[in-house]
């Protein structure tokens, strides 16, 4: 990108977030991963513009199906890339408006210290009541902890101890209420500023499932809300990556 587009661009972003001409409310379908840096991020865009950002968490798959069923959601973030591919290709976003805001870390929890060793053996040992993850079919962290279960050979072993959550919030919630004593859950829900906020993990590594791209989209009900422009936009400032980093997502 050339500089004058680049200033262009400055310019637009910087009429948009700083005019109380433009101030108004936008509506935030977000991936439940993606809860603790959203509300960190809405908190300042709204500091900065008067804008109000009404928040919606939960699986993204959920979110698909009812941004296709008309729900009046003005900004999709989710946990992936494909749903909003999908909504680009129905004609149901602003053409150009998708990009990937995060890269998620999918980890292997628990709420108890040192029950988690650093290569997630446990999983092999067996000596756990119950493994949480979210949903496959909805959530990509769970299509993601399904992969990395296949790739391990330990589908069948662990099948019977498998807890499901609607969303990685109720699979993360599954864990740290003790209902199940591990679960697979996103980073970005048990770590801050680089370091865990409790209990014990396993990074899992990258190369054992698909990438976690997850991508932002500017949908067709929000195309004439200022706000909801600058907000996607707001997502791609040095300040908002700061917050997405210091979650331990990747950009």
């Amino acid at each position: 990108m050339n500089i004058v587009i680049r200033s262009a661009m400055a310019v637009v972003i910087a009429i948009l977030l700083a005019s109380p001409a433009v101030a108004a409310e936008v509506s935030v379908a977000v991936a439940a991963n993606f809860t603790a840096p959203m509300k960190e991020i809405a908190a300042e865009f709204e500091k900065v513009t008067g804008n109000k950002v009404v928040l919606a968490f939960g699986s993204s798959g959920k979110f698909y199906a009812q941004i296709k069923n008309g729900a009046p959601f003005q900004l999709f973030l989710s946990a992936d890339d494909e749903k909003p591919a999908k909504l680009e290709k129905e004609g149901l976003i602003a053409p150009g408006s998708r990009f990937t805001y995060a890269l998620g870390t999918l980890v292997l929890w628990s709420a108890k210290p040192g029950f988690v060793d650093a290569k997630g053996d446990v999983l092999r040992t067996g000596h756990f009541n119950k493994l949480s993850m979210a949903n496959p079919k909805l959530a990509p962290y769970g299509a993601a902890a399904m992969e990395v279960l296949t790739k391990s050979g330990l589908v069948t072993a662990v099948q019977p101890k498998i807890v499901q959550g609607e969303s990685i919030s109720q699979a993360y919630q599954f864990v740290g209420t003790g209902n199940a004593e591990l679960g697979f859950v996103a980073l970005s829900q048990v770590m801050k500023d680089g370091k865990l906020t409790g209990g014990s993990a396993w990074v899992v590594p990258g190369n054992m499932h698909t990438p976690i791209r997850q991508d932002a989209v500017l949908l067709t009900k929000g195309l004439g809300n200022p706000a909801a422009k600058a907000l996607l936009e707001y997502l791609r400032t040095d300040k908002a990556k700061k917050i997405i980093r210091s979650y331990g997502y990747g950009i």
